[in-house]
């Protein structure tokens, strides 16, 4: 591990700080590339105009055609914390700008497989549906867009993952990664492309004469006639943020601009029932909101649905307004989300175990690793080679053995990437150079699925180490920790700890990380399982309280450490705390 400071670039950090950026933050904002107090502001004015995303307008007067002729939708989601809230954004939204007749249907995870398939075009027709709108997934289903469309359906795709060498042949699609899209920010997440397409949708629709516009024209209510005012959109923002943290997508300008606003939401209270019965459900406290409250608190509970149980539940606790009905959702969830954590626990040790099965003690890993065991969750792959990634730094696949009615000779697996290497890319190598090995594929660059033949899972394993050997160098493939340097004594202080919670951080956006050379003066193993390391530091010749969760090796007396910054509340009175994120030793050599 190798812990390394930020380039600052001094003259961004000095403009920033003389429009009225503190000191602090200015330091921060200019290491991730801010050059502009204008980047920093997260009006919705600043939000990228809808008509740059290739498709909206299209879809826009698709789905107004469809409402003003009283059709049927059915919104195909997946299953996934982005697919969830991009369904219950699609909903709530397309009723609030008229539609009266819309339903929604999320595969299940074992049995449909991912996205939309003919079978599941054939359920929504037998619904009765006559538009099928699908969110968080779509791009690369040439076969049931075409199952869909031969049953009568039209079919509007909303997408945003890398599309395959062939393009459904949907009546529109929108996906800002799309070969003909401008669009500048292709980060956005599923739920914020079905965002987007909402705007320009009632943008439509007020072209039409939909609404009612008394305060513009002077009008009085009689003259307006039965027309309905122009719904406000900004209802959906908190889903949308939730969303977009939770699937990790890069936190680009307008990204970072569209969280702030849910953020904004939320801490004022103004947010879906269901929203609010999971901040209680996890102890959170939505006042006080932080992009980390989506990606650890609220994403994993929904999420959990869609591993172990139907997502159904998650977008259902997403659309209700009733909050007793939300409290029991969020209480269900948080009980599936226990017996992830527990099934995950075992899993991740058994996973550990195989991986260092593949290099003798005192070698290095493979370049990548790929394990495998019948007796794994297929549902929890996904967070065990995060884990496993993290644990090892390299490009990391876990498969389990498909719980799908015929399908048993197949294993389903979930990756995840280390920065430097394109995992969908390289699965994509992998199958062109061992036709057949690789049943399906597709996602990311940091996260993707693979379905393999079981009997090939060591050709595979074999070849996917070998891609990543190839496109990996020994620097890559040591893991770097990026920090903001010294953290300075005058900035200890917890009010600037909540100035920097109240910030968009996330992936692409770092959390402020800071590294300095401390002295060790106790440490002891602490919490359940005595996992964790809690130690006592001076950092600037003051005492100050760190923990290292995870993590039970005994530290030297004096370490150079990389740490966050928290703030702990003891009889009234709050302390700054850093939270240990890496550990080297340390050296005479100045820095």
């Amino acid at each position: 591990m190798k812990i390394i400071a930020r380039d600052i670039p001094p003259r961004a950090a000095w403009a920033l700080e003389q429009a009225g950026v503190h000191p602090l933050l200015a330091r921060l904002f200019a290491a991730r590339g801010v050059t502009s107090h204008e980047e920093l502001d997260d009006g919705l004015a600043r939000l990228l105009p809808p008509d740059g995303l290739r498709g909206t307008r299209e879809a826009a007067v698709l789905l107004a055609d469809a409402i003003a002729a009283d059709k049927r939708i059915c919104v195909v989601a997946d299953y996934d914390c982005d697919g969830a809230t991009a369904c219950a954004v699609a909903v709530r939204g397309l009723r609030l700008l008229g539609a009266r007749h819309v339903d929604y249907l999320v595969p299940d995870r074992v049995v449909d497989g991912y996205g939309l398939t003919p079978a599941i075009a054939e359920r929504v027709a037998a619904r009765g549906a006559d538009l099928l709108l699908t969110v968080d997934n779509g791009i690369a289903s040439v076969a049931g867009v075409a199952a869909a469309r031969a049953l009568g359906l039209s079919v509007l795709v909303t997408d945003h993952h890398l599309p395959g060498d062939a393009l459904p042949e949907a009546d529109v699609l929108v996906n800002p990664n799309h070969p003909d899209c401008t669009f500048p920010s292709k980060s956005l997440a599923g739920v914020g492309v079905m965002f987007y397409v909402l705007l320009a949708l009632r943008a439509e629709l007020r072209r039409r004469g939909t609404f009612c516009e008394l305060r513009l024209q002077g009008r009085d209510e009689a003259a307006a006639g039965t027309a309905p005012p122009q719904p406000k959109l900004d209802s959906l923002l908190p889903l949308v943020a939730l969303g977009t943290v939770a699937d990790v997508v890069r936190l680009d300008a307008n990204n970072r601009r569209l969280v702030a606003q849910g953020l904004k939401r939320i801490r004022e209270g103004r947010m879906p029932a269901g929203m609010a019965a999971l901040f209680a459900a996890a102890s959170r406290k939505a006042p006080v909101a932080t992009t980390f409250d989506f990606g650890f608190a609220l994403g994993p509970r929904i999420n959990a649905a869609g591993r172990l149980a139907d997502m159904t539940l998650g977008i259902e606790c997403l659309l209700t307004d009733d909050p007793a009905r939300a409290d029991e959702l969020a209480r269900l969830l948080d009980a599936i989300n226990r017996e992830r954590r527990e099934i995950e626990g075992g899993m991740r040790e058994q996973a550990l175990l195989l991986a260092e099965d593949l290099f003798g003690e005192g070698e290095t890993p493979p370049a990548a690793v790929s394990v495998f065991d019948p007796d794994f969750h297929e549902g929890v792959v996904g967070i065990v080679a995060s884990r496993l990634k993290d644990r090892l730094h390299r490009p990391t696949f876990v498969f389990a053995r498909s719980a799908a009615p015929g399908k048993e000779h197949e294993i389903k697996g979930s990756g995840r990437s280390i920065p430097g290497f394109h995992l969908r890319d390289a699965l994509d190598l992998v199958a062109k150079r061992h036709p057949g090995v690789i049943l399906k594929f597709g996602g990311h660059a940091m996260a993707a699925g693979a379905t393999v033949a079981e009997e090939h899972f060591a050709t595979f394993g074999r070849a996917f180490a070998r891609v990543a050997q190839e496109g990996l160098d020994a620097a890559a493939l040591t893991r770097r920790i990026e920090t903001d340097g010294p953290l300075a004594p005058e900035y200890r202080r917890p009010d600037l700890v909540d100035a920097l919670h109240r910030e968009v951080w996330g992936q692409g956006f770092a959390p402020p990380t800071f590294s300095e050379e401390v002295e060790v003066l106790s440490q002891r193993l602490v919490g359940e399982g005595q996992r964790h390391l809690a130690l006592k530091l001076r950092h600037q010749g003051e005492p100050v309280d760190a923990i290292w969760f995870g993590h039970t090796e005994q530290l030297p007396a004096r370490v150079t450490l990389a740490f966050r910054l928290d703030a702990d509340e003891w009889r009234g009175e709050r302390k700054v705390k850093f939270l240990v994120e890496g550990v080297e030793p340390w050296t005479d050599t100045p820095r």
